[in-house]
């Protein structure tokens, strides 16, 4: 089931040079599919991708597209292609440094079309806040390949806690929804994604980038409130209801305002996902 892109949890990438992988009122078990234009398409092949994007009939589902980044000679002839696409939920935008490369990239697609910044380098996570902040930048995502690449990073968690909870603080404090994971490159581990995915959840990040199907179901599961929770949060309305707007008590804690809206929240994303 596709969501808004504003709940979607999964976002799975499909190379744009693939038509027969085009979404075809089936979107992969993913909440949102995003062809891509920049690392799944080789340099003598970009040509002929967006040429497959943009023949008639080719997308009749809405998609996000990921161009090539700003500096790229790509970058123009992507956003041209994109433009004219009847079926677009957004643009994502790779190795975003700058609030001004979202404004660019913004300027060349109809008005109002949301873009997904993705954060890949040092100088965009220092950046992160300013690029939140930009009108159209709908959600920040994090790049951990080249990341990873650029900084050198191993696998201890406290290499990754400054940036990832500065793409979390950024992203609140600029009022976007919180931000999408970088994908897992364990195409045949699903137990090795879904242990990436609850530990980037319990960072604030609210989606996962996929890069093979059989990671949105195990993504979509994580991203989705819990079973316990639901009833948490079910029986929270019905003690606040009775309570005249002060603080209650339920399963020996107390639920104050902010714990209120929580649990409305959470009741609110389950009926979305039709948990």
């Amino acid at each position: 089931m596709a969501l808004a892109p504003r709940h979607a949890r999964s976002w799975l990438f499909t190379p744009a040079d693939r038509p027969d992988r085009y979404p075809r009122g089936d979107s992969h078990g993913a909440d949102a599919v995003v062809l891509d234009l920049e690392d799944a398409v080789a340099a003598d092949r970009k040509v002929l991708a967006r040429s497959h994007l943009t023949r008639p009939g080719a997308v009749g589902t809405p998609v996000w597209v990921r161009i090539n980044d700003r500096t790229s000679d790509h970058w123009r002839d992507d956003l041209e292609a994109v433009a004219g696409l009847p079926a677009l939920d957004g643009v994502m935008l790779p190795k975003a440094e700058h609030a001004e490369q979202v404004a660019a990239t913004a300027a060349l697609l109809p008005a109002g079309t949301p873009v997904l910044a993705l954060i890949e380098t040092s100088l965009g996570i220092e950046n992160a806040f300013t690029i939140a902040r930009e009108t159209a930048t709908f959600a920040l995502a994090f790049g951990v390949a080249d990341f990873r690449r650029e900084t050198g990073l191993g696998d201890v968690p406290e290499a990754w806690a400054y940036p990832r909870t500065r793409l979390v603080i950024a992203s609140r404090a600029a009022g976007l929804r919180g931000p999408i994971d970088g994908p897992s490159m364990r195409l045949d581990d699903t137990a090795a994604v879904r242990t990436e995915a609850e530990k980037s959840r319990a960072g604030g990040f609210t989606g996962k980038l996929c890069v093979h199907p059989a990671q949105t179901a195990v993504v979509n599961s994580v991203y989705a409130p819990a079973p316990e929770q639901i009833s948490w949060a079910r029986r929270v309305l019905e003690q606040a209801g009775h309570s005249g707007g002060a603080a209650v008590r339920v399963d020996g804690e107390m639920v104050d305002r902010p714990r209120l809206e929580h649990a409305r929240d959470l009741l609110e994303f389950a009926a979305v996902t039709g948990r």
